[in-house]
């Protein structure tokens, strides 16, 4: 039987100058590792140094480099932002190296679930009625609109609708007409216009806008019809007119929208949005590489697999660039590696501006390890491609969409991008849900868990408290996947969140 007083503590890697306190760690206790005493109280998720380091000395965990001693740090310290900081560090890109060494687990590859097939021949795992609006100034009359609908009683004649969405947002206005910040927007947008988890959009703007819907449709061939249709608001004749207009519309919408039913479609047909806000110091041992044996589970089976949140790859891209499929693949993640420095630097930021104040109570000290531990959210296939934010999607496999650290708005490209459902993993807490794409939470610790079960999908604490393999829980996930994209409701539907996290990323100067 073990020694009680001993506290425990994970040593990741036989390479790795710190380990992980898996419980609160008071000063003067001994730990399970390395048999030492530690110098002062060190909070669960936390590192502790299992070997001396003098200043300027790398500070290793995963077997990689998350940092380096700012101070002297002996044996048996605490290991957090007062003595560990990151510098500028050469990465070995070795581009495709690793790319032939995944093996597909087939185990789960004849799975299929019930979804919504459209007549582009996607599939979506919900069935609403959008209301996107080009600009601002829209944005109100859209709410109007979908209040006016629901208010009206008439979705309960039809059962096969999820709801009535509307997008509202900042932006549409004032931008450069044909900069990098319209492209993004635009492309935002038409990923919404055309998403198979909605059966139909419709459009509203205001009418002198720099977002012309005019222009959009005519620059991305959108056709209008039954599943488009666009409303102006000045050619209306103002508020009420356009409400009413635009209920007339969205009733029509509903008659054909009821009409899909869902079908049995292979998972071949999801495509999965990856995403972590919260994260802790277990993120990295629990929910992210659990997320990432359902990512690899579905990939297998021909699915789709989207990371984003490209400055929390930072740090971490050369483990992606050896997964690259492609040559391209991989200098294209490097490019936008390289714009993010940028990017930073010129609004007097810097890459290691994330981790956040919660990340770092959590027990994240810097940008190194924390994308270190967000990526295993990925799993261990090849990288297929890499995308510009909102970029539609046009690889199976496991891709990368650029875009911010800013969960919102980065889920907002991913689901342009073509992602039917979201797997979000959290070590603080998060109530995050999205319309129209159903929101899986995972916890990464059995605290969390139990603070906040009534916002949490899947404990992933049991990996830690009772043993539970990564495997295992993976395949756990891939069922909730499976049982959720047919229909099932996640915790964040069943609270009714996603009315509001719709975000697009806004880039260049707003006149």
């Amino acid at each position: 039987m073990s020694n009680p007083s001993i506290k425990k503590v994970a040593l990741l890697n036989e390479k790795d100058s710190v380990a992980l306190a898996l419980e609160d760690i008071p000063a003067g206790s001994r730990i399970s590792v390395g048999d030492l005493v530690v110098t002062n109280g060190i909070p669960r998720g936390h590192k502790v140094a299992i070997n001396a380091h003098s200043e300027g000395d790398e500070i290793t965990k995963y077997a990689q480099v998350i940092g380096f001693a700012k101070t002297a740090i002996s044996a048996g310290d605490h290991v957090h932002s007062h003595n560990c900081g990151i510098e500028d560090v050469e990465r070995d890109y070795d581009f495709c190296s690793d790319a032939n060494r995944f093996t597909p687990d087939l185990s789960q590859a004849d799975r299929t679930f019930m979804g919504f097939k459209r007549r582009s021949g996607k599939v979506g795992t919900r069935n609403y009625i959008g209301i996107l609006t080009s600009v601002n100034c829209s944005a109100t009359v859209a709410k109007l609109i979908a209040e006016a609908v629901k208010e009206s009683g008439i979705l309960k004649n039809y059962p096969n609708i999820d709801g009535v969405v509307p997008l509202v947002h900042g932006a549409g206005c004032c931008i450069k007409s044909d900069g990098e910040g319209y492209h993004n927007l635009q492309r935002t947008f038409m990923g919404y216009a055309c998403h198979p988890n909605f059966a139909s959009v419709l459009m509203v703007g205001l009418g002198c806008e720099v977002m012309q819907i005019s222009r959009m449709v005519e620059e991305t061939g959108i056709v209008e019809g039954e599943g488009f249709r666009k409303l102006i608001i000045q050619d209306e004749g103002g508020t009420r007119k356009t409400i009413q207009a635009g209920v007339e519309l969205i009733k029509a919408m509903l008659l054909t929208a009821n009409e899909c039913k869902r079908t049995e479609q292979p998972v071949s047909e999801l495509t999965i949005a990856l995403q972590c806000g919260g994260s802790d110091g277990y993120s990295g041992i629990t929910a992210n590489p659990a997320l990432g044996v359902a990512a690899d589970l579905l990939v297998s089976a021909g699915g789709t697999v989207v990371l984003s949140e490209t400055p929390e790859v930072y740090g971490a891209e050369h483990l992606l660039t050896k997964r690259a499929a492609t040559l391209e693949a991989g200098q294209k993640l490097v490019e936008r590696i390289k714009w993010w420095e940028n990017y930073a630097a010129k609004n007097g930021g810097e890459m290691d501006n994330n981790p956040t104040p919660g990340n770092k109570a959590g027990g994240l000290t810097t940008i190194f390890e924390k994308s270190l531990g967000a990526i295993a959210k990925a799993g261990t296939s090849p990288l297929m491609g890499v995308y510009l934010y909102s970029e539609k999607i046009d690889k199976k496999g496991f891709v990368l969409m650029d875009g911010p650290g800013y969960d919102p708005c980065a889920i907002t490209g991913q689901v342009a991008s073509g992602s039917t459902l979201i797997c979000f993993t959290t070590g603080r807490g998060s109530v995050f849900g999205y319309k129209p794409a159903p929101s899986i939470k995972l916890a990464t610790n059995s605290n969390l868990y139990e603070k906040m079960e009534e916002d949490m999908d899947i404990n992933c604490g049991d990996i830690i408290d009772e043993g539970v393999s990564l495997q295992d829980k993976g395949k756990e996930v891939f069922d909730l996947i499976i049982a959720v994209a047919s229909g099932d409701a996640s915790k964040s539907e069943q609270n009714g969140l996603g009315d509001h996290e719709f975000v697009p990323w806004q880039l260049g100067a707003q006149m």
